[in-house]
């Protein structure tokens, strides 16, 4: 029987290593895998607690910004966390907050943050 085990978000951007210095320094990933061996890097894979993103270098890629044709939000990618307020407090002064921390009327703790290409990621915990 298959089995799907999990799902990376790939984002394009025009410089993978100063991104994923970003998501290292200020979100606590890790690289774990990127091509080539040096700079500029085409591609590479950074985790997290089993948590996945991909980047992929594309020459001059600036992310076309939509968001006005969805004013509830617009995301990139929804990341369910433990800890999602020790987390809140860990980044909120080093990250761009597009949504500081609030309980959603559906029961989920969430805040969303920005990365430096404008990939919006929610950090969101179900908490009784």
């Amino acid at each position: 029987m298959t089995q799907f085990i999990s799902i990376a978000p790939t984002f394009p951007v025009a410089d993978v290593g100063r991104i994923a210095r970003w998501y290292e320094d200020v979100l606590g990933f890790d690289l774990s895998g990127h091509f080539p061996d040096q700079e500029p890097y085409a591609w590479a894979s950074l985790g997290r607690d089993g948590v996945e993103i991909m980047l992929q270098r594309i020459e001059g890629y600036q992310k076309p910004d939509i968001s006005h044709l969805r004013p509830e939000g617009l995301w990139d990618a929804y990341i369910r966390v433990q800890g999602v307020k020790e987390f809140y407090e860990s980044v909120r002064h080093k990250a761009r907050i597009n949504m500081e921390l609030r309980k959603q009327g559906y029961g989920d703790w969430e805040f969303e943050v920005q990365d430096p290409n404008g990939y919006v990621l929610v950090f969101s915990e179900l908490i009784d």
